[in-house]
């Protein structure tokens, strides 16, 4: 059912009009595979209900309980904690950066003149002394 109701969105999103790309979901391999296999799935379902379970399959999936109740952890409230009698006012207004004193000795030192390096000559030699044998 579901999966009728996303092929004919697909299907009408395909045949928009206006500007855009012209994508087309309905015949993107995953939704043809996706179609096939939940098919496939159904009819095994289906047999193997009528001769191993007898049961009846409900026309509509009852509603289930979204929240597990086993294998999770309960989460821990946080909490801050509490302040130590140390910090008053007084001590956090001390640590104000705009009131430093001006520190001469962080200037940036000037950028020094990189001298070039005389590369050696490198020719190819014939002589190397490799041989391939």
């Amino acid at each position: 059912k579901v999966f009728a109701k996303a092929e004919a969105l697909c299907k009408e999103y395909g045949e928009t009009k206006g500007p855009g790309t012209t994508a087309k979901p309905s015949g993107h391999l995953f939704f043809r595979k996706l179609g096939s296999l939940i098919k496939n799935t159904l009819e095994k379902c289906q047999r193997e209900n009528g001769f191993i379970y007898f049961q009846k399959v409900p026309a509509e999936a009852p509603q289930l309980e979204l929240k597990a109740n086993y294998g999770l952890v309960e989460p821990v409230p946080f909490e801050f904690p509490a302040l130590n009698a140390h910090w008053t006012p007084e001590t956090v207004a001390a640590f104000d950066l705009t009131k430093r004193p001006k520190d001469d000795t962080a200037k940036p030192k000037p950028d020094e003149e990189v001298k070039p390096l005389k590369e050696p000559d490198i020719k190819p030699q014939k002589d190397s002394g490799c041989q391939i044998s």
